[in-house]
């Protein structure tokens, strides 16, 4: 399975007035220096009260599509 890194710091206020609507997506630079654009709702489990940060696994198949993400 392939898998790409990135950090992220998002406030709980962005995060719920930005990224909670449907099919929204998140931009931004793996550590490698990749472009990544992912569905936003993937991070919905991270979230607290004082909103999403760190550094996070985002594991997909071959053809690109999301199997999981695990803090990393």
């Amino acid at each position: 399975m392939n898998k790409i890194i990135i950090n992220i710091r998002i406030s709980s206020d962005e995060y719920l007035k930005q990224y909670q609507q449907p099919n929204c997506m998140v931009s931004t630079v793996s550590l490698d220096g990749r472009s990544i654009q992912f569905p936003a709702n993937i991070l919905k489990p991270f979230l607290l009260h004082s909103g999403i940060s760190g550094s996070f696994c985002i594991y997909f198949d071959s053809k690109g599509k999301f199997q999981s993400i695990s803090r990393h």
